[in-house]
């Protein structure tokens, strides 16, 4: 019966590939938990039987918590007698001869998607044929037959060398697989004619038998295999021998070099010839001895066009495209695939009667609306690995020439069109234009939020007018493949105009993610840059960034904004970035145009309100919302709170915008109240100003009315700075909003000069550190001890702790060490309009309904 299988890891990313590998291997229930009281939490209403199938822990810390941990874990529902698998992580400071009895096996953290199953498997054997690792002997030592299911079943290249003459005494199926040479051509060699380890002595991996992977090349039909190899002591056929795993760096045989291979494929993005370079990585990658990329029929062509043609033999006779059936199939849409047996295809395909391919592949390359755009032929004269790796290899790689050839193909029509710089191939200013306007409906609609950056090159003019314009374009050039290379293949890069560049950087998270974007591009410029003639330049750029929809919602607002900063940035000394603000200078010189046209953004439709969630520090899921109000304004686009909130307080404006800030936001909340039914407290925040209106508890009452939220839900959030002397009437305000039933809050809790008195005479029920000090976590040990000494008063005094700013996952450890109780911050979400946070909502209770019905 499948009875589920528990993982238990606080690391994130060490859960999520636990996860990945048992679900890969087909192991449908799986509980995944962060510790053992959430392990209990998951567990909890299960029946106690039949018992968990397998038990697997990641342990870091010394020996003694590793202990009380296995100890804890045991104490579960249905985990007595459930196998046990250790995985030790990096931070461990302990080895497996100090784990506990009662363990199955262990293995490292880095080893996981390699030797979890195979593992567990072993642990099911009978029981006679069990591996004994209880406890884990220091030198890893294995009973004889504790390897027979991975040796015979697995996928891995296991070798066994006995311990005394360092000869084969037998060799997996895999080995012979791989390698082209049958497994009884091993036996007897020795293990100097089968591996040669680079940079170590054979002798030193033999004697250590440390389990450590080596760099090596493995003995192949072809000559040698390029991988890395480790080695561990075993018992075989009752005598002490060595068994050695391989695994190679062909791309053709193993999951995780196919990855890599992919990856630098996809990221030949830039580059005159890109499609060259992809070509070349994927030829010589997986070993081919022929490649060749075809172009369909365009634009009235009799016959289609050879882009890109690799191959490893001498020079042949090659025949005419229309005599090659194989081709002709490929572009008529039929997909070809033959592992080792291509040759009978020879008698129909001059082509494979020519290069006597044994293993074949035609691919289709199809656009977005499956048109054919052309075909990829790819051949091996020994024939092709694993299928199962190849295969999708292959599809991925046809994918990509498909793209380069659709993007070249758009450019030359973009050319055509006069939309593409013809210096550059980069589109130029009316296309940019066109699909900046596309992406900020696109964000608009899903949520989004992305960046424009504004490059300028410094004193280009004086490059033309020294070295000539010829100099000048390669100058371009250049900067065009830099700044592309900076960026990912979601993001656009233009010529905007002579020496200006324009960047979208697309569905960024938070404002830091951007700023290592320009950093980068900063650093990429500083690199020495030189002409045809040898001429050494130092090329440099300043760049200014605008972000929507904060500092604008429309293309021409954020554009102008970007150029601003980048004038900033120009006065700054140049070769640096800076961010699009409006200074208080010119607050302060506008001041009184700002106040006027402020007193009409209501009416006007100027205002937003955006919400940030908080989420609870254990389980991570949200509890409650913060109300942030946002003002576009028609010219300036995005003004930050910090600028107009002390001119809304200076005019008496902000009791109307406080009021109509309140009254939106509880609308909406009670909206998503009645759709979830999540009872989301919902943060909004007041000013000194308000908190001195005597009408202030007739006004929270009439919204709460109006808008049928529960006051239980609404907090009412007071920045620590207002004074009790300044705002006569605060104690006894927050009184009533309390009795109404409304929560209070203390907000930027740490900036002011607030005494336990304060805290005591306000009816606080949260406290809400400033995001100064939680930024600085891992940075500063006074902010920390600060954030530490704040959560324990806090907890001290009933009062709940609220972080803001959380940004890093150290920030996240740092404070559910620490026991606050809530997070706010980018790590998890910046504000978002009601759309994007009706599609959180929307997704959090899609998820839950459906691992509620795994669960039925």
């Amino acid at each position: 019966m499948n009875s589920g299988i528990l993982v238990v890891a606080a690391q994130r990313e060490l859960r999520r590939n636990l996860f990945d590998a048992l679900d890969q291997a087909g192991y449908p229930q799986i509980y995944s938990a962060r510790d053992v009281p959430h392990a209990a939490i998951l567990l909890e209403g299960r029946p106690p039987l039949p018992p968990l199938q397998l038990l697997v822990i990641v342990l870091a810390g010394d020996a003694q918590q590793a202990r009380h941990a296995c100890e804890q874990l045991r104490h579960l529902p249905g985990a007595a007698e459930t196998p046990l698998i250790v995985v030790l992580a990096d931070e461990a400071t302990f080895g497996p001869a100090d784990l506990p009895p009662g363990i199955a096996d262990w293995l490292s953290a880095w080893n996981i998607s390699d030797e979890l199953i195979p593992r567990w498997r072993r642990s099911l054997a009978p029981e006679g044929m069990r591996a004994r690792v209880l406890p884990p002997v220091p030198e890893a030592m294995v009973e004889p037959d504790g390897y027979r299911f991975t040796f015979e079943e697995g996928e891995g290249e296991w070798l066994i060398v006995d311990a005394q003459s360092g000869r084969l005494l037998e060799v997996s199926p895999t080995v012979g697989r791989h390698s082209r040479i049958h497994v009884d051509q091993w036996q007897g060699l020795s293990l100097a004619q089968v591996l040669r380890f680079e940079g170590i002595a054979i002798s030193q991996v033999l004697t250590e038998a440390n389990r450590n992977w080596y760099p090596c090349q493995r003995k192949s039909a072809q000559g040698a295999d390029t991988g890395q190899a480790s080695v561990r002591r075993i018992r075989h056929a009752g005598r002490d021998a060595l068994a050695l795993m391989f695994r190679s760096d062909r791309a053709d045989l193993r999951a995780e070099a196919a990855l890599s291979l992919l990856s630098r494929i996809f990221a030949s993005t830039s580059g005159v010839d890109a499609q060259s370079a992809a070509g070349r990585l994927l030829f010589d990658e997986l070993g081919l001895d022929y490649l060749a990329v075809w172009s369909a029929r365009h634009e009235g062509a009799e016959a289609p066009n050879q882009m890109l043609q690799l191959w490893s033999g001498e020079d042949v006779a090659w025949p005419p495209a229309q005599l090659q059936s194989s081709l002709q199939l490929v572009l008529a849409g039929k997909s070809i695939l033959y592992r080792t047996d291509a040759k009978r295809l020879a008698p129909i395909d001059p082509l494979l009667q020519q290069l006597e391919l044994a293993g074949f592949a035609g691919l289709p390359l199809y656009d977005e609306r499956h048109t054919v755009l052309g075909a990829m032929l790819a051949g091996t004269r020994r024939g092709f690995g694993e299928m199962s790796i190849i295969e999708p290899v292959l599809r991925c790689a046809v994918a990509r020439f498909a793209q380069m050839l659709e993007l070249g193909r758009t450019r030359e029509q973009g050319r055509a069109e006069g939309l593409v710089d013809a210096l550059t191939g980069l589109p130029n200013r009316l296309l940019f234009n066109d699909r900046l306007e596309t992406i900020i409906r696109e964000a608009t609609r899903n949520g989004e939020c992305f960046a424009v950056l504004f490059v300028d090159l410094d004193r280009f003019k004086a490059i033309n007018d020294t070295y000539g314009h010829a100099a000048g374009d390669q100058v371009l050039r250049t900067v065009t493949q830099r700044l592309c290379g900076s960026i990912r293949a979601s993001d656009t890069v233009a010529r905007y105009a002579g020496d200006e560049f324009t960047i979208v950087l697309r569905h960024i998270v938070k404002n830091d993610d951007v700023m290592r974007v320009a950093e980068k591009i900063v650093q990429v410029m500083e690199t020495p840059l030189y002409l045809e003639d040898g001429t050494e330049l130092q090329v440099t750029a300043s760049m200014g960034l605008s972000f929507f929809p904060d500092d604008a919602g429309d293309a021409a607002t954020l554009l102008k904004h970007a150029d601003e900063a980048m004038y900033a940035a120009k006065h700054q000394g140049r070769n640096t970035f800076q961010i699009y603000e409006i200074s208080p200078e010119y607050a302060q010189q506008h001041g009184m145009a700002l106040k006027t046209r402020l007193r009409h953004a209501e009416g006007n439709g100027e205002l937003r309100v955006v919400y940030q969630p908080q989420v609870n520090t254990e389980t991570e899921d949200i509890v409650g919302m913060e109300a942030l109000v946002r003002w576009e304004h028609p010219e300036l686009g995005m003004i930050s709170p910090a600028v107009f909130i002390p001119l809304a307080e200076e005019t008496g404006l902000i009791v109307s915008i406080g009021e109509w800030v309140m009254r939106t936001a509880c609308r909406q909340a009670k909206e998503w109240e009645q759709r979830y039914g999540l009872r989301l407290r919902l943060g909004v925040n007041l000013s000194a100003v308000q908190l001195m209106e005597p009408h202030l508890l007739d006004t929270v009452a009439a919204v709460l009315r109006d808008t049928g939220l529960d006051p239980t839900l609404l907090e009412m959030e007071v920045t620590e700075s207002i004074s009790i002397k300044e705002a006569p009437n605060l104690v006894e305000n927050l009184n009533a909003l309390h009795r109404l039933g409304c929560h209070i809050a203390i907000d930027d809790f740490g900036t002011g000069a607030a005494s336990l008195d304060y805290l005591r005479r306000l009816p606080a029920d949260r406290i809400k550190i400033d995001q100064s000090f939680v930024r600085n976590i891992g940075v500063d040990p006074d902010d920390e001890a600060i954030v530490r000494a704040t959560i324990e008063m806090a907890h001290r005094l009933n009062r709940a702790v609220v972080a803001e700013g959380v940004e890093i996952e150290q920030h996240l450890q740092f404070l559910r060490t620490n026991g606050c109780d809530e997070l706010q911050g980018y790590l998890f979400c910046r504000p978002l309009p009601p759309i994007s946070f009706d599609k959180l909502l929307a997704e959090r209770q899609r998820l839950l309904e459906g691992r509620a019905a795994e669960l039925a």
